[in-house]
């Protein structure tokens, strides 16, 4: 759980002094380091994230996938972060999650309501 909030507080950290592009980009050197420690599942990982972050302040569903995709990436997972946008009241709203083998690991509230954008990373 400490290694949970850690993540989600340099992710939070990060996105408000960097940008996001680079932000990714730290996230996806880091990869995945062998550890002598026992492997966390994808479920524990994902409600460990989901717990911290309700005390961690601004961490919104971008901080929480971000979070979540390096704690992933650390333990040899493979996980996709998502962007959707849909428009409410005339405004652009953006939603952000992650998933794995087609499931929503964190985000899923309300991502049905987004149209996904195309994969990060990938150019259309």
């Amino acid at each position: 759980m400490l290694g949970s909030l850690a993540h989600v507080l340099a992710v939070r950290l990060g996105l408000t002094v960097l940008p996001f592009a680079r932000v990714r980009v730290v996230i996806e050197r880091r990869g995945a380091r062998p550890s002598a420690a026992a492997r966390v599942s994808v479920d524990e990982l994902a409600w460990s994230v989901s717990a911290v972050s309700r005390y961690v302040p601004r961490a919104t569903c971008l901080t929480q996938a971000l979070a979540l995709e390096a704690l992933l990436r650390k333990q040899g997972y493979e996980a996709e972060l998502r962007i959707g946008v849909a428009k409410e009241d005339g405004d652009l709203k953006a939603h952000a999650w992650l998933e794995r083998e087609g499931k929503i690991l964190i985000g899923e509230s309300g991502a049905s309501e987004f149209t996904a954008l195309a994969p990060t990373g990938e150019r259309a």
